[in-house]
């Protein structure tokens, strides 16, 4: 039986109610040129499952797999290995079909998950309080900025250069729409801007936005950033996209930020094409009512039994939506219990010890790729992510090492196509799946390209 929920009474009725003479009236904003007429060219009318699945699988070989190939990509997504046991876990029927746990009644099983998650998170950050996760890292550090314009009462934030050009994208789009001031600057390969951002902070500022590890993998105290945020009435929320990192670097708790935002993907969750994701957000104490997304809590019930409840739930659907803290509808819940069933799994230790991994694996291959001649590593330091500045242009050079099966790293001329001066910028990210081989086989490609 085919569903047809519309008749075509039901589509004119609608049609009139709006003031549209036909469907095609909804569409005069697409340009004619934009629009697809007839059906789509070069597709057959039908075709057999097995020749359908033949011919998406010879398009597929067109991709260079991650696992395939030398790969050194980062800048916010990271390929770690993730145990066949996550996968495993969150495709059992009770996770993979789960929703808003509404009614705790029937979601112990979701909200106790939810629940370790948010104690992982705020763990990591070094806060003492997490949600039960965001859309993603980039959404997670504009929701940050909000919820600070609201504590402070001011509109005026502070972004260092070191911030990732996509987060700055997705907080400047926004901050169209609520007035908010951003104060922006570029990256340098000479250093952070640590006293830029310090000079920057008056009465007026609302945050500080500080990336940690920042864009070009350099690792800076926010001590001083805090404390003099701190003296003006401002917050400080610091930008984490490469969890893995804190199992071996201070957490931004401690050095005084008061919210801690940024990307999970690291851990538990694969590069996916760029999603989905899960964002994480966690703050101080006395900020929690201001909290975007929900807080899952554990309760007693009246037996005494231990249970599990939604404590805060701050979105727009819910009563009181006028003063609702955030508009954010998605909650990347299966990317959450991914990241949890990992952790879980490395533990604290495992956590420290794959955070060695990674940062020993990166100083032999900064090491290496030094000495290919016109090849200069940029960082003071890093944890498993460095900048190179090459004497040719970063961009040519990422698709010949392409064309030589090597996935090599971002260019900066990608992040920022309108800076001249960092167009020979290459950031590298190496994790422990990269081996001593991959490591060889890129400096080798490199000195032949840089000749």
């Amino acid at each position: 039986m085919r569903y047809l929920p519309l008749t075509q009474d039901d589509r004119g009725a609608m049609l009139s109610k709006i003031g549209a003479s036909s469907i095609e009236d909804l569409f005069v904003d697409v340009p004619e040129e934009a629009r697809l007429t007839g059906t789509i060219r070069d597709l057959p009318d039908h075709a057999s499952e097995m020749a359908v699945e033949r011919h998406f699988s010879a398009l597929a070989r067109q991709n260079m797999a991650a696992s395939h190939h030398p790969f050194f990509l980062g800048c916010g997504a990271y390929k770690h290995h993730v145990p066949a046991s996550v996968d495993h876990l969150i495709q059992r029927g009770e996770f993979l079909t789960a929703y808003t746990p509404y009614q705790p009644e029937i979601a112990q099983g979701t909200l106790q998950m939810l629940f370790e998650f948010q104690t992982q998170v705020a763990r990591l950050y070094g806060c003492d309080v997490a949600n039960a996760s965001m859309y993603d890292g980039s959404t997670a550090c504009w929701e940050a900025i909000t919820m600070a314009g609201r504590i402070t009462k001011r509109k005026n934030a502070v972004l260092s250069s070191g911030l990732h050009p996509h987060y700055v994208s997705v907080c400047n789009t926004m901050a169209s729409f609520t007035d908010d001031n951003l104060g922006t600057a570029l990256p340098s390969f000479e250093g952070t801007d640590t006293q830029r951002t310090l000079d920057s902070i008056d009465g007026e500022t609302s945050c500080v936005v500080v990336q940690y590890p920042d864009i070009l993998g350099r690792i800076e105290d926010m001590t001083a950033i805090a404390e003099k945020a701190h003296e003006n009435g401002a917050l400080l929320i610091a930008v984490v996209t490469e969890p893995v990192a804190l199992g071996a670097i201070k957490s931004p708790g401690e050095m005084g930020a008061d919210i801690v935002v940024g990307e999970g993907q690291s851990i538990g969750v694969g590069l996916q094409f760029g999603g989905p994701y899960v964002g994480l957000f966690a703050c101080k104490q006395k900020f929690v009512r201001q909290m975007p997304g929900r807080l899952c809590g554990e309760t007693v019930d009246a037996e005494g039994k231990r249970g599990f409840v939604l404590t805060l739930s701050t979105r727009e659907q819910h009563i009181r939506r006028e003063k609702a803290t955030s508009n954010i509808c998605t909650n990347s819940g299966l990317c959450a219990l991914a990241f949890s069933i990992h952790m879980s799994l490395l533990g604290e230790r495992g956590l420290r010890d794959l955070a060695k991994l990674n940062h020993a694996t990166a100083v032999h291959a900064a090491d290496r790729l030094s000495k290919v001649p016109g090849v200069r590593v940029v960082n003071d330091n890093f944890f498993n992510e460095f900048t190179l500045e090459l004497s040719k242009e970063a961009r040519p050079l990422v698709r010949a090492l392409a064309d030589k099966r090597i996935l090599g790293g971002v260019s900066l001329g990608r992040l920022y196509p309108d800076e001249a001066g960092l167009k020979n910028g290459l950031v590298v990210a190496v994790t422990e799946v990269v081996t001593d081989e991959d490591v060889e086989a890129l400096a080798t490609a490199l000195e032949e390209l840089m000749s």
